[in-house]
């Protein structure tokens, strides 16, 4: 698939029966990372929070959940469903959430990930630096915790 392939639009509440079936493809429930839909749904109306969909040939394949406050901008969520991964779609996504976040008046932007996650590489590509590590915070059903890493860049860093 090529990038011309994937189209990116901004989403809102009546898009989470899609979001959560490629949240539900692409996060594997043994980490705990998932948001449940009520989760997105309470976030999504809030001031500063928009939400970005990535269509390909098949229909929504990823997402991200964002938002915005004062000159700060965090990547809440992003997922790409498993038979789109490594196409460049999270990418893609990414590269999105960091634009609008300038546009928005962010200087600084943050998000966390797993560590372990594949997505890591990801982040560190596109300029994102580890500041921070949350202990045990993420939590899988059977007890086993993991730990968050907070990843941070500036808004107009040229990836």
């Amino acid at each position: 698939m090529s990038a011309a392939a994937i189209l990116l639009f901004e989403g809102g509440i009546a898009d989470l029966d899609a979001v959560m079936r490629v949240m539900d493809e692409s996060f594997d429930p043994r980490f705990g990372e998932a948001w449940t839909a009520a989760q997105c749904a309470g976030l999504l109306p809030l001031p500063g929070v928009w939400l970005t969909l990535a269509r390909d040939e098949a229909g929504v394949a990823g997402f991200s959940l964002s938002r915005a406050v004062g000159d700060e901008a965090e990547l809440l969520l992003l997922a790409v469903s498993a038979r789109a991964q490594r196409r460049g779609m999270g990418r893609m996504l990414l590269d999105r959430f960091c634009a609008l976040a300038a546009i928005r008046g962010a200087e600084r932007l943050h998000l966390e990930v797993r560590e372990g996650n594949h997505a890591v590489n990801l982040y560190e590509r596109a300029g994102f630096r580890l500041v921070g590590r949350r202990r045990n915070y993420y939590s899988g059903p059977d007890g086993r915790t993991y730990d968050a890493l907070t990843l941070a860049r500036n808004a107009t860093l040229a990836a």
